[in-house]
């Protein structure tokens, strides 16, 4: 007899053959994560932050794609570091970053709300999400209507935390995070620049130590590391749940604090996160 139970089940499993969008997350440097956004339709690939270029060129080599795009979410080293390299490797490939920021290696730059398109059915969105650096970019990428949305935030938002306010001001960081990035669908998979997931997590529960959410992921998260495995993606939602940065429009969390708005709570658990040792 055919259950209900079965059908989802038999549906799940044929519905991931019918995504069109794929992500490979490939580690880099010590703790730095660059990913390959796929459509699998065509097998074209747009690169993330290849910071080690040869480790994603192993990837497409051995998964048949072409490398068309590079989309560089900030300036900084560990994230535009490979663009020269791959623009040798890769000879006419297109390199993004954000028009501000100097990008190294950048042949096109983007503004806020330019679209790119990648193979028949991917859309990247590119953000400005400024703080950690003036011009940092955060890629909001759609496929079918039917997919789970992403996004790669870079510097700008990690799983539990957020990045340092390198170039900007709390202000900015409030309107990155909780007004621009919160803004995405719920759904939306975030995709972060960095493995700190632990530690951040650790951090969050000296806040909110009664926060079940949190103390879930964090038990997961140290699980998912000593089994060598990743943290990412998360969500928007998870993030609206379990990060204290995008928890600041709640009272309890700006009282935590001793603050009165969610901006000048933001700023002080950032300069907290910043003297703490863990």
């Amino acid at each position: 007899m055919v259950t209900v139970r079965w059908c989802l089940v038999e549906w799940r499993r044929r519905k991931k053959y019918w995504a069109k969008m794929k992500i490979h997350h490939i580690p880099c440097l010590g703790d730095n994560y660059s990913y390959l956004i796929v459509d699998e339709s065509t097998k074209e690939a747009a690169a993330v932050d290849p910071v080690e270029p040869e480790k994603l060129l192993r990837v497409t080599n051995s998964e048949g794609l072409t490398l068309k795009l590079v989309l560089t979410t900030h300036h900084h080293w560990d994230h535009a570091g490979g663009n020269e390299k791959i623009k040798q490797l890769v000879p006419g490939i297109k390199v993004y970053g954000g028009s501000i920021d100097n990008v190294k290696g950048c042949t096109h730059k983007v503004e806020n709300g330019d679209k790119l398109s990648l193979g028949a059915d991917v859309t990247i969105l590119a953000l400005h999400t400024p703080c950690h650096t003036q011009g940092h970019i955060s890629y909001y990428v759609t496929g079918k209507e039917d997919e789970q949305p992403a996004v790669f935030t870079g510097d700008t938002l990690f799983i539990a935390s957020c990045g340092k306010f390198f170039e900007g001001t709390a202000e900015q960081m409030y309107q990155s995070l909780n007004v621009t990035l919160g803004s995405l669908p719920k759904s939306t998979r975030v995709y972060c620049g960095h493995e700190y997931s632990v530690k951040n997590l650790q951090f969050a529960l000296t806040l909110e130590p009664d926060n079940l959410r949190i103390q879930q992921k964090f038990t997961w998260a140290q699980n998912q590391r000593q089994a060598g495995q990743a943290t990412i993606p998360s969500t928007i939602e998870d993030e609206m749940e379990t990060n204290p940065f995008m928890r600041v429009d709640l009272p309890e969390i700006q009282e935590k604090v001793g603050c009165k708005s969610p901006v000048e709570a933001l700023g002080e658990i950032r300069k907290r996160k910043d003297n703490w040792r863990g």
